[in-house]
């Protein structure tokens, strides 16, 4: 078995029981999850990411089972890293590889993570929209985080097999980044809505199942008179998923401009998604405060897009991992203070 098998099946394997886990102990209670619980639940994910960056830092080379110059030189090209190889000094080599690979992961994690907090606006509207209970946020959001792997694993490895095969495609990326979020800059201070009666997913889902009118105890499903419903919070759900497609299309070529590297890509991912649950109890009731995150969000996808466009040219002037994660931080520093600093005008009611 190769080493990317063992370290991706060891990492999935990880994920599965921290789900199981979650689904077996915080869902059988149906109960709404604290302030004090979200903010536990988030520390115990950022430290699960870090520590995922450390064991990168220290046995990076071990995922491509690198033993050799040779090697190292051939997954270096393969994966364009940004770093100069050291011919004479494998050793060397192989420390500049493993501190850029450990880069290019956090760099790609908290990219993901920040591109999340829009995902949270979006999910707060549907929540609300739908009228469903706080009690059942939680089962919503571990069910939709499941969905959300086998589509990110899904995406990813496509967009790996596709940039491998057509390198002009991450020009393609750049174009779409980049106009996205100047689009996401102009309609930024527009009040999104949702009609739940007439959302597509919903229309979709009730032309081919029989709808419950109302929630039942946090049930997906129901049965009645032998007839078997499923029920809205089954068609919140729904929404989750659709919503979260559409953000990875975003999102997935974003980590692309930081790393080629399919695994680092999809590790950086998914640790982001799995803190996007416990980020959301976080911040669902004071999310409406940080009115220049949209602002901070549309700057990161424009610089993530010219990144990709101008690649070859910032690598000939020396631009690394190291300064795309410098930017990145500082744009979401300063859009959070910012939010911080000038609060949003409360409109009085008529």
């Amino acid at each position: 078995m190769s080493n990317e098998l063992l370290f991706f099946g060891g990492f999935l394997l990880f994920i599965v029981l921290m789900l199981a886990i979650d689904l077996g102990v915080f869902s059988k209670s149906n109960s709404a999850v604290s302030f004090k619980q979200a903010a536990i639940m988030s520390a115990v994910w950022v430290c699960f990411a870090l520590g995922f960056y450390v064991v990168l830092r220290i046995w990076g080379h071990e995922l491509h089972n690198i033993e050799d110059f040779a090697r190292l030189e051939e997954v270096t090209k393969r994966h364009l890293h940004n770093i100069r190889l050291i011919p004479d000094d494998f050793m060397a080599s192989l420390e500049l590889y493993r501190r850029n690979l450990a880069l290019e992961y956090i760099t790609g994690y908290v990219v993901e993570y920040a591109l999340s907090v829009d995902n949270i606006f979006v999910m707060v509207l549907v929540f609300s929209s739908f009228g469903v209970p706080t009690q059942y946020y939680h089962k919503v959001l571990v069910w939709g985080i499941i969905g959300a792997i086998v589509l990110r694993f899904l995406f990813i490895f496509l967009g790996a097999a596709l940039i491998s095969q057509f390198g002009w495609i991450l020009y393609i990326f750049g174009l779409f980044l980049v106009y996205t979020g100047i689009m996401m800059f102009i309609h930024r201070n527009e009040e999104e809505e949702i009609d739940p009666q007439n959302h597509a997913v919903v229309k979709f889902a009730s032309k081919y199942f029989s709808v419950y009118p109302t929630f039942v105890n946090g049930k997906f499903f129901h049965m009645e008179n032998a007839k078997k419903y499923v029920t809205p919070l089954f068609l919140v759900l729904l929404v989750i998923e659709f919503t979260d497609l559409i953000f990875a299309v975003d999102s997935i070529p974003a980590i692309f401009a930081v790393t080629k590297d399919p695994y680092i890509v999809f590790f950086s991912n998914i640790f982001a998604i799995l803190g996007l649950r416990s980020m959301f109890f976080l911040l669902v009731n004071i999310i409406h405060k940080f009115h220049y995150l949209k602002t901070g969000l549309s700057f990161l996808l424009v610089f993530i897009g010219a990144k990709m466009l101008l690649h070859d040219w910032l690598a000939s002037i020396g631009f690394t991992t190291s300064h795309s994660l410098i930017i990145i931080v500082s744009i979401l520093f300063i859009s959070v203070v910012a939010s911080l600093i000038f609060p949003k005008k409360e409109v009085p009611h008529q």
